[in-house]
């Protein structure tokens, strides 16, 4: 059940990328990703969509708005859906049209922060160490300030379970957990940068349930 949601809201957010473009609102995206999820058998969002562009990107909870897509635009989304009870999560960022140096090496950043925290999941690794590895990562790169938040949770009947993937967290991973890998950047007036995958747990490794490449990728 938590397969299938994750290929219902990864589904829906793949289907919608050819709508992020310049002069299209963030609310009717957001709308149109919640439609798609239902229609393709979700029984309601696990949370208030985020769409987010331009220096919206640098509030990690934005609400979608009525602000329209720029010509080099961040565009940030989060979303979910719920499928017999259980949820998903996934977070992917775009760039519209055209991106800069300073945004290319970011998003390299975070993106690097992401996988070095994928490759560290795996049954007996504290949830600390998943967080410490993720924000060494974003540290060293000049922009730990700017990550304000916990690397990751866990997912199931709830969109936000236990574990929790943050430096003071006291638990263990165990196989068969499912959670968040989510590290971000978001540099206040300017933008921001979300990447997230949902992930199983495994004793050597971890199996990944959201199914949107996280590549860098300029939508045209």
């Amino acid at each position: 059940m938590l397969r299938r949601a994750a290929e219902i809201s990864s589904g829906a957010l793949t289907s919608i990328q050819d709508l992020l473009r310049p002069g299209v609102r963030e609310r009717d995206i957001a709308f149109e990703l919640e439609f798609r999820m239902r229609h393709n058998g979700a029984e309601q969002v696990s949370f208030a969509t985020i769409v987010a562009s331009g220096a919206n990107t640098a509030l990690p909870h934005a609400v979608p708005s009525t602000r329209k897509i720029e010509n080099g635009d961040f565009i940030v989304i989060d979303c979910g859906a719920v499928y017999e009870g259980y949820h998903s999560d996934e977070s992917c960022t775009f760039v519209v049209g055209q991106a800069n140096d300073r945004q290319k090496e970011t998003y390299r950043l975070v993106k690097d922060a992401h996988d070095r925290a994928l490759d560290t999941v795996r049954a007996g690794v504290p949830c600390s160490e998943i967080d410490r590895v993720a924000r060494t990562c974003i540290e060293e790169g000049g922009l730990g300030v700017y990550f304000s938040h916990g690397t990751g949770h866990g997912v199931g009947l709830d969109v936000h379970e236990a574990p929790r993937i943050a430096a003071k967290s006291k638990a263990v991973l165990e196989a068969s957990m499912v959670l968040t890998i989510e590290p971000g950047v978001y540099i206040p007036g300017l933008w921001g940068i979300r990447i997230e995958d949902t992930v199983v747990v495994k004793e050597n490794g971890c199996e990944v349930l959201t199914k949107v490449l996280k590549d860098f990728k300029i939508l045209n």
